[in-house]
């Protein structure tokens, strides 16, 4: 028969909710008692019965995470760090894809809602200017936390790389190689797009370097899209000298249509991708990215949403308290290899 808090709590005569605490890592119970409950746990062979400590506690230890996709490893590596942080504190994650549609959105939101997760992460599909439909989220007393796409209408805890600092860090390196003719393609008008762009021009603008009308293309996030917009702007006049790409798809596929027009990479256009995903070193030329620090990236939205459930803390709540939400931004780092070394 399995063993059940009950039995732990009956030995040490505890509570079933002090049992309870220690076994989810609960800070309010002393050492002493601590090492007791761990101590029987281990002799009596204890294994955690999610659904029975839900009913005691009246807690889930569920925390949601809504995402756009899992094809770009970025999320696929933050999803494991959070997990790794959550897991030792009694909380599972339950995840959840949009595919990039916002009423797909809407309904998995709902979903968890309804599954009672004590917090939400969430990367929304939707327009940076987007972030009213939110609202009604703080009707329901949940602990939010943006990941790695922010909201200019909509003020939330969130945790994400420095896009603005990916875009000058990308640009920068491209002219350090002597390319002046430099192309950016764009992604979605998401946050971390619309930030690398802004990253771009801002260091096109340090340097007084040209801003061509026609050299920023694209606006969404596969290599498809890529190959039809590097294609589009080699048709340029002058056509770009290099390309910073919007993620390392995007750059995948700019990279094929600079090799199918007979130019060579970096020679002719030196090509640098954002994200450092796995592959991005078999490329038929090695790219260079910037890396968004993803394993970093999890690690800091774990610690935040860990925190606003164990608080019951709401982006509301933080504002009545006269505070600001916290906006954690990852220090991303390039990742320097043959697609855009011109300089040895």
């Amino acid at each position: 028969m399995a063993v059940r808090l009950k039995d732990i709590a009956d030995e040490l005569q505890l509570s079933v909710v002090t049992v309870s605490k220690v076994l989810q890592n609960y800070r309010d119970v002393n050492a002493e008692t601590r090492r007791r409950v761990l101590e029987k746990a281990q002799e009596l062979g204890y294994r955690p019965n999610y659904v029975a400590r839900s009913l005691v506690m009246q807690r889930s230890a569920t925390i949601g995470m809504v995402l756009p996709h899992l094809r770009h490893t970025f999320f696929q590596e933050v999803y494991q760090a959070i997990a790794a942080k959550a897991s030792p504190k009694g909380y599972s994650l339950l995840i959840a894809i949009s595919q990039e549609d916002p009423d797909q959105e809407a309904r998995e939101i709902d979903h968890m809602i309804s599954r009672q997760v004590e917090g939400l992460i969430l990367a929304s599909t939707r327009p940076y200017t987007a972030g009213d439909f939110l609202e009604p989220l703080e009707k329901r007393n949940l602990p939010l936390l943006l990941l790695d796409r922010e909201f200019a209408n909509y003020d939330a805890h969130f945790v994400g790389t420095d896009d603005v600092e990916l875009g000058r860090f990308a640009t920068a390196h491209l002219i350090e190689q002597g390319c002046t003719r430099i192309a950016h393609l764009r992604g979605p008008d998401v946050s971390t797009a619309i930030a690398r762009v802004e990253g771009y021009r801002t260091e096109l603008a340090a340097h007084k370097l040209t801003r061509h009308p026609h050299y920023v293309a694209g606006g969404t996030g596969d290599d498809e899209a890529g190959y039809w917009a590097m294609k589009s702007l080699l048709k340029a006049k002058p056509p770009p000298d290099s390309v910073f790409c919007y993620n390392d798809p995007v750059a995948a596929g700019a990279m094929k249509a600079v090799l199918d027009s007979g130019l060579r990479v970096p020679q002719d256009v030196a090509i640098v991708g954002a994200g450092n995903m796995h592959y991005s070193d078999l490329f038929r030329v090695p790219l260079t990215t910037v890396d968004q620090r993803s394993a970093e990236v999890g690690a800091q939205a774990a610690d935040l949403i860990l925190d606003l459930a164990e608080r019951g803390s709401t982006t509301s709540a933080t504002h009545k308290r006269g505070r600001r939400p916290k906006r954690v931004l990852v220090k991303p780092t390039m990742v320097i290899r043959e697609s855009s070394r011109r300089k040895r």
